[in-house]
């Protein structure tokens, strides 16, 4: 144990005195009666330091194995060092029909004397499929090549060892990967690019592109994996029993002053191609400058280059009467057909159903700052929409969960204004326990169980999906969803949207994302506005050809609201005939619509986004458990054969001879991440917990009892 002391210099004249008063007492001046009185104060103070201090530290070594502490870097012996490698990020993003390819370039300089291996967690969007990687050192430039996993972390120690500059990428989370960069030279700057590809959002009439550039750290529920002491491993958390890769999806987050200078910054340029006029772009994250060029558009930051401390937002409207109601693209990639088709259905918004609506609040550490104020102005707006044949709850969760009321209550005036002086009182603290939230929220029980019920029954979750166990919680909505539909609001300026979209998928209902306190309306708006609208249901989508050995993702489309589109992509179908669309309103009448897939555009990186559905939905089967032998292998092929990173695959790109000299060290850099702008507090303290602080108090005031003790006992001898 490491104690912290303070001394304060004394004079000449207070050592004088004190050394003729332990004179006065070693000369036999103090009686034994007094000499066994100042005995027993001694033993008591000693049983008090004992009583009072040790549990303290005992409950203060335990939390900072949860990943408190002072945040610095550590090298393989342990001691402190500052980061010595500076990252610079470029994007260069191109936008064609309803996809998105991006070319992201990391680059990695080496600012120190010594050898460097560069490790960097990092966010893509959630939807990004990885398909290519080189490493440029110098004048090399490497093509990567995607390996079965474990042979890729092989290849790359191995390597690493042998003094080889080499580069492996890994995934996490679908929207969480970690760059490692071996034998960086002293001085040099090693270069890692990936190419990546998402499809577009569109909704109402407006097309969206997300381009994450931190993350928000994630809460790690659990006990301390195999009951072993938690040993710091690169990240701020260790591995628990929920989330035994803890330690791989923590990195530790800090401002810009601490990441070096010039660090962390990424320079933007975004091309916007899609096949339509384009009449408007915005951004509620950045200042944007837009040029048009026919119907091509070239996007970019007004600065340079912009922090790495929030997540870019780009929309874009087409020309008024240009929205598609329809559209189908068409790709041939190694000898296959693949078709990928969009059909927005025109729903009557004037149709709506008296609602059960429960409002549930993430008031966890992690949204401390601007985010629990964008949370609870979005709780206000979202009560503002209830009709007065409404029934509603408000629920608030963090280490524990507490509803407002015990049951739904009317959307009368008493328990508005009631509900509103709540938000309003509510402030961020405490962990992120979200499964208890979960389970309160889609629990329907004190409604009897009556799924014939002509009220609809919408969990509104609003949170930042700061948590490490995704995919348990994804099972628990799953399993417990019953007639619910949840509906997922994203906060901050990095929330976890891989949690929104999958959270809405398997809730059966749709998610959207605040930037800022300006943005709230907007979002807000357009998600409760469907919310009151009618819900298309029992979707079916009937191919022209199709068997049933047809492949297509997704394989069941979850019911939409108004402004939805449908999209889907099969592969090994030809682009000939109709595709027919059907639906089931809200008053049981049917919805049909065709589409003639003869009109097809060219596509790019169809056959892409295809395995990576096929991959998702491969992947769906490991939520309430570990993935099957079948499924892991199906997945690994298809990554090989696609060249995607997934879970079991990763990218691999390593010179053949070495470059650093045997005599010299390697030393290793975990390079943060920048805290998201907004939250409060650098991962010195994460989540909210306690620290070896309450141990320096009790030091303290132990000391300051030996302090009174002594001046009673010298008061007494010199009386």
């Amino acid at each position: 144990m490491m104690l912290l002391s303070h001394f304060i210099v004394p004079s000449s004249r207070t050592i004088a005195n004190a050394g003729h008063r332990n004179r006065l007492i070693a000369g036999g001046t103090v009686s034994p009666r007094f000499r066994r009185w100042l005995e027993g104060i001694s033993l008591w103070l000693a049983v008090l330091l004992f009583l009072f201090v040790h549990p303290v530290y005992a409950e203060a070594s335990e939390t900072s194995g949860e990943g408190a502490g002072e945040f610095h870097f550590v090298d393989d012996a342990g001691q402190r060092q500052e980061s010595a490698t500076l990252l610079d990020t470029d994007y260069k993003v191109t936008v064609s029909g309803l996809i998105a390819d991006t070319r992201l370039r990391q680059s990695f300089r080496n600012t120190s004397r010594q050898w460097r291996e560069g490790v960097f967690v990092f966010p893509l969007p959630e939807n990004a499929s990885v398909y290519g990687m080189t490493m440029t050192a110098g004048e090399r430039v490497i093509v990567g090549e995607i390996h079965e996993k474990r042979e890729a972390k092989r290849q790359y120690t191995q390597a690493k060892e042998e003094g080889r500059k080499a580069a492996r990428v890994d995934q996490q989370r679908p929207n969480l990967f970690t760059t490692r960069m071996a034998n960086i030279p002293p001085g040099e700057t090693i270069t890692v690019e990936l190419n990546y590809q998402q499809a577009v959002r569109y909704q109402s009439g407006e097309f969206e592109l997300r381009l994450p550039t931190t993350l928000t750290p994630r809460y790690m529920p659990g006990q301390a994996a195999d009951n072993r002491p938690a040993q710091w491993s690169g990240g701020w958390a260790t591995p628990t029993t929920e989330v035994p890769d803890a330690d791989r999806i923590s990195p530790f987050t800090v401002l810009p002053e601490d990441a070096g200078p010039d660090s962390h910054r990424a320079t933007i340029a975004l091309e916007i191609n899609g096949g339509l006029p384009v009449s408007r772009v915005s951004s509620p994250s950045h200042r944007l400058t837009s040029t048009w060029n026919g119907s091509t558009v070239e996007v970019a930051p007004e600065s340079d280059s912009v922090l790495m401390d929030r997540d870019l937002v780009v929309r874009w409207a087409p020309a008024r009467g240009m929205e598609p109601s329809a559209a189908v693209f068409h790709e041939q990639w190694q000898g296959e057909d693949y078709l990928l088709a969009l059909m927005v259905p025109g729903l009557n918004p004037d149709q709506g159903l008296p609602r059960d609506l429960v409002f549930v609040i993430d008031t966890s550490g992690s949204m401390a700052g601007e985010s629990i104020r964008q949370a609870r102005q979005a709780l206000l707006r979202g009560l503002d929409t209830l009709g007065r044949d409404d029934r509603f709850n408000v629920i608030q969760f963090n280490s524990q969960t507490h509803a407002l009321f015990m049951d739904a209550v009317p959307a009368n005036g008493n328990n508005i204004a009631r509900a509103r002086r709540y938000v309003q009182g509510l402030n961020a603290n405490g962990g992120t326990e979200m499964a208890p939230a979960l389970k309160a929220a889609l629990d329907d029980s004190d409604e009897g169980g009556d799924t014939t019920s002509a009220r609809v029954r919408q969990v509104v979750f609003i949170t930042d999906g700061a948590v490490g166990n995704e995919a348990a919680l994804f099972g628990k909505i799953s399993n417990g969803l019953g007639r619910s539909r949840l509906f997922t609001v994203g906060i901050g300026s990095a929330p976890n949207m891989h949690f929104m979209r999958e959270a809405a998928r398997y809730g059966r209902g749709t998610y959207t994302a605040i930037s800022d306190l300006s943005d709230v309306e907007r979002p807000l708006d357009e998600l409760f506005g469907k919310m009151q609208a009618p819900v298309l249901t029992d979707i079916s989508v009937s191919w022209p050809g199709q068997t049933d050995a047809t492949e297509a993702f997704p394989a069941r489309i979850g019911d939409l609201f108004r402004g939805e589109p449908m999209v889907q992509v099969v592969r090994g179908l030809p682009g000939e005939g109709e595709l027919e669309f059907s639906g089931r309103l809200p008053d049981g009448s049917q919805w049909q619509q065709s589409l003639r897939l003869d009109q097809a555009a060219k596509g790019k990186g169809l056959h892409r986004h295809w395995a990576q559905q096929k991959i998702n939905s491969l992947m769906d089967s490991g939520l309430t458990g570990q993935v099957d032998d079948d499924a892991q292998s199906e997945v690994t092929s298809l990554g090989l054969k696609h060249q995607l990173m997934t879970k079991y695959t990763s990218f691999l790109a390593q010179e053949k001879t070495p470059s650093r000299p045997s005599e010299e060290t390697l030393a290793t850099d975990s390079v943060p991440t920048l805290l998201p702008a907004g939250s409060q507090g650098t991962m010195l303290r994460y989540p909210q917990t306690a620290t070896l602080s309450p141990l320096f108090i009790a030091i303290g005031l132990v000391g300051l009892m030996f302090s009174v003790a002594i001046t009673l006992v010298q008061r007494r001898v010199f009386a």
